[in-house]
């Protein structure tokens, strides 16, 4: 039962859970949760789905052999303007809203306001402009495992000409 219960919380979450997050909302033990996963990764070995772990949190996904057929049946959560912003982000980053600002023009202001509240990025203060980061968030809904710069700006703009 316990199984098909996080079956279903990684099938509808479209965000990386935390094991913490279901054992929250389940009242089970840590062993019952990593072995209901394991079960979970296994069965589906031979899919198209996977579900793999993100800096510690579990996501349902398609595997990458298969999202060039699906992309096209998938809603796309963020517009293409803003996606290319965040590859020049991730490129770039740690870059100055000012600098950014040059590049992509006055729309960065919406454009860093709309990624903030998606939690996509992290602003501090630098003298009179703004220093912009990805957050670990970022990476987590993209399903990065690492913060390889030059593959993060393939990824998105593949995503954008998708």
């Amino acid at each position: 039962m316990i199984k098909k219960i996080i079956e279903a919380i990684l099938f509808t979450a479209g965000k990386p859970v935390s094991k913490e997050e279901i054992k929250k909302d389940l009242k089970v033990k840590d062993e019952d949760i990593e072995k209901a996963i394991k079960e979970l990764m296994k069965d589906y070995e031979n899919s198209a789905i996977e579900i793999v772990e993100v800096n510690g949190k579990y996501v349902m996904q398609i595997r990458n052999e298969y999202v060039e057929y699906v992309k096209k049946f998938a809603p796309m959560e963020i517009s293409k303007s803003l996606l290319r912003t965040l590859a020049i982000i991730a490129y770039h980053q740690p870059i100055k809203q000012s600098d950014l600002k040059q590049m992509i023009g006055s729309q960065v202001y919406n454009h860093i306001k709309e990624l903030r509240k998606k939690g996509f990025l992290k602003v501090k203060r630098e003298g009179r402009t703004k220093l912009i980061e990805l957050t670990n968030y970022f990476y987590e809904y993209f399903g990065f495992e690492d913060k390889n710069r030059e593959k993060i700006r393939e990824i998105l703009y593949k995503k954008i000409k998708g």
